[in-house]
């Protein structure tokens, strides 16, 4: 395998152009795509072609992360190099949202594969040992950014013969017990009444199955960017910014008819990472989906929430509000929702209402965890500790 000086990339079904590295990368449409097969939505179909110092922002968003990262890069470094566009060319034909990319002459970019079973994943009684030989089959099949331990699979349902997409994670050495830790702020997310997808921890507790949410019900991936994209920024600065500047890009980029609901979506999302001290509320860990680029774009469900202050104590939010990385007091929230994202302030405190309810009814349900699960409850003390000093910084004076 030689290294690629240029890929085809897909929309869907359909080669809608090329990028290619020379001095810098060049990305250029086919003649005749339409204005609805865009690789971006800030990257319309035109003659002049689309260039940039680094790998564009919407095609590093593809680009795994981490120590999927890493078992990629083992598994090609020696016949093929691990420069980005080698990877894109490796993990292409499975990636997050509805870009694919292929050799130039290849007809197709997708891997086939049989689907997995998800009644098997979550119950398997050996989650490392799965997670292994799952990494094996699918890291050169997975396209997918964090730096969490991942993989894109596609599993048939429990009790159904319907196969759907899913991401399975699990953890490393550094934050053990990641899984869990997701699983139980993902169901405080839930119980606030914030949109979430299907979501599921093994029975051992070893492994965090989530239903890709840029898919459809027939399996045709939708139009997927996060704000990193949408502001033109590579993954490296997915902590630089702020939210007043991402509550901005919501009104630039969410459809009008869908901007209340997700205003109060992604305020929620942010007063839940406050209450359960979640730092890696980045950039990348908000986005849009669109089935078509000229149709109507909404803001993402609810992903990726963790109690982060359970492995690095003195850990800060991502990004700012007022200039500050600080776990913000309730006043200071209620004034951004009110000033950047035009909530009533009535809404406002409704909604860090039933986010604090959540957080505090979810408490039982960490130590029921602890219990059944010994090996978590050091990770559990952690995140009741943070927990308490979310609830008693929101909570209404």
């Amino acid at each position: 395998m030689t290294k690629p000086r240029s890929l085809a990339v897909w929309v869907g079904p359909r080669k809608v152009g090329m990028v290619e590295r020379a001095e810098e990368y060049v990305f250029a449409y086919h003649p005749g795509t339409s204005p609805s097969g865009v690789v971006s939505l800030t990257m319309p179909v035109r003659l002049k072609s689309w260039q940039s110092r680094d790998l564009h922002p919407v095609f590093q968003m593809n680009l795994p992360e981490g120590a999927l990262l890493i078992a990629v890069r083992s598994a090609i470094a020696k016949v093929a190099g691990t420069d980005d566009l080698t990877i894109l060319r490796v993990v292409g034909g499975n990636t997050i949202g509805r870009n694919r990319f292929s050799r130039l002459e290849d007809d197709a970019p997708m891997f086939p594969s049989e689907p997995e079973s998800l009644e098997e994943i979550l119950s398997f009684p050996d989650a490392l040992e799965l997670f292994n030989e799952l990494v094996s089959r699918y890291a050169l099949r997975s396209g997918v950014s964090g730096v969490q331990p991942k993989v894109l699979l596609s599993a048939t349902e429990r009790a159904t013969a319907v196969s759907s997409g899913f991401i399975v994670k699990s953890w490393g050495a550094e934050f053990p017990q990641l899984g869990a830790n997701e699983f139980l702020c993902m169901t405080a997310a839930r119980k606030a009444g914030l949109a979430t997808p299907e979501f599921h921890l093994s029975e051992n507790g070893g492994l965090f199955v989530m239903k890709r949410f840029d898919m459809d019900a027939g399996g045709v991936s939708c139009g997927f960017e996060d704000f990193c994209s949408l502001q033109g920024l590579g993954t490296d600065d997915k902590y630089n910014g702020s939210y007043e500047r991402l509550a901005k890009s919501i009104t630039d980029f969410v459809s009008p008819e869908y901007r209340i609901e997700a205003r109060e979506r992604f305020f929620g999302a942010l007063v839940l990472s406050v209450a359960v001290r979640n730092g890696d509320a980045h950039l990348k860990n908000f986005g849009v989906l669109y089935d078509d680029a000229k149709g109507q774009v909404r803001l993402t469900p609810v992903y990726d929430i963790v109690t982060t202050t359970a492995y690095l104590k003195s850990d800060v939010p991502a990004l700012t509000i007022e200039g500050r990385k600080i776990w913000w007091p309730r006043k200071t929230l209620e004034k951004f929702a009110v000033v950047h994202l035009s909530i009533p302030p009535a809404k406002a405190r409704g909604i860090i209402d039933r986010v604090v309810d959540a957080v505090e009814g979810m408490r039982d349900a960490v130590r029921r965890h602890m219990a059944d699960h010994p090996p978590f409850a050091p990770v559990g003390e952690g995140m009741l500790a943070a927990w308490r000093a979310g609830i008693d910084g929101l909570s209404a004076r």
